[in-house]
């Protein structure tokens, strides 16, 4: 009686800030939840919403969310400015970045050359927007003829639908499918992904606040192990995983959000480098081309340093990483 009576082992709560918004690349998180990966390491994981990919990196690394998810190569530059705040990445998810700038061809733009001349609408905290000069100097643009409006995400694509914009930055599977939502159709719509265009960055990474990391180093990796398994199963059945996410998020278009999560898997996740290595891992050598080219746009105030921005020792080791 004594032992029926006893409690049950308490899970360490964990907040886990998303870049975006609750949309279907968001849905393995959600998953892995629901299949129990997270709770199988002991944990309660709460996930909340994002405002852009540059906007939270700042929580992770004041220690007001110990677990982020955010742009490596905004990290890069806010580690530059803040070379002793205690963030850095540990995990990469999107292999081959997101990054693009979405136009529409009856307006005019199906090339990068295009956008001369035209206006840009580009939200300040995207993270397609912070990579955009290295996307116009690989494609020798001259963005003094390049009219850019400062938009919002609530209004970027539908100004793009409205006309009132030539073209947006921002995620693939983020603008394009939005803009499908509001009447553009695909056939109408220029995909310029900045990584088919010269852009050879890394994209979204999960951060964590070094801290808390260092001071619970298997709650850290356990939470990868998770979020791994839970991409894996998101892989396998991307509509079971957009079930998860339509619990959180009923208002979303279920068939839409399936759509932009199996994007987000074949452009942007299931890469052959994660094929072959699974999912977290980076190559060093394209970590230090990615730097180079940071430095094309950006003056680094000081050295950059790859180990400061990726942190491989919380990756699990017992092949859960592995996605296929």
């Amino acid at each position: 009686m004594l032992a029926m009576a006893a409690p049950a082992a308490a899970e360490t709560a964990i907040h886990f800030g998303l870049d975006w918004k609750f949309e279907g690349p968001s849905a393995p998180y959600f998953l892995a939840i629901d299949k129990g990966f997270y709770g199988e390491e002991g944990l309660s994981v709460e996930i909340t919403e994002g405002t852009g990919s540059v906007n939270a990196i700042p929580p992770v690394a004041t220690g007001a969310v110990p677990i982020g998810f955010a742009d490596i190569n905004s990290l890069m530059k806010f580690l530059d400015q803040n070379p002793d705040a205690p963030v850095t990445a540990v995990m990469m998810i999107y292999d081959k970045p997101p990054f693009a700038v979405v136009g529409r061809k009856s307006l005019g733009i199906e090339t990068p050359k295009d956008l001369e001349g035209k206006i840009l609408g580009a939200p300040p905290p995207d993270g397609a927007w912070a990579q955009f000069p290295i996307f116009a100097a690989e494609n020798d643009l001259d963005v003094s003829k390049i009219t850019v409006e400062p938009v919002g995400f609530p209004v970027r694509e539908p100004m793009l639908a409205e006309g009132k914009v030539a073209a947006v930055t921002g995620f693939s599977f983020s603008s394009t499918l939005n803009l499908k939502r509001l009447g553009v159709p695909l056939e109408d719509q220029s995909i310029l992904l900045m990584a088919d265009y010269g852009v050879d960055l890394y994209g979204n990474a999960i951060i964590v606040n070094t801290d808390f990391a260092k001071a619970n180093p298997e709650i850290v990796t356990g939470f990868l192990r998770a979020t791994a398994k839970g991409w894996k199963a998101a892989v396998a059945e991307p509509g079971v995983a957009v079930e998860a996410l339509i619990k959180r998020n009923p208002a979303a278009d279920a068939a839409l959000e399936t759509e932009r999560l199996q994007m987000s898997i074949d452009a942007n996740v299931l890469t052959d480098f994660v094929k072959a290595n699974g999912i977290g891992s980076i190559d060093p050598e394209r970590m230090a081309g990615a730097i180079e080219q940071m430095k094309m746009v950006y003056e680094f105030t000081n050295t950059p340093d790859a180990a400061a921005y990726f942190d491989a020792s919380y990756l699990p080791t017992d092949g859960s990483l592995m996605l296929e």
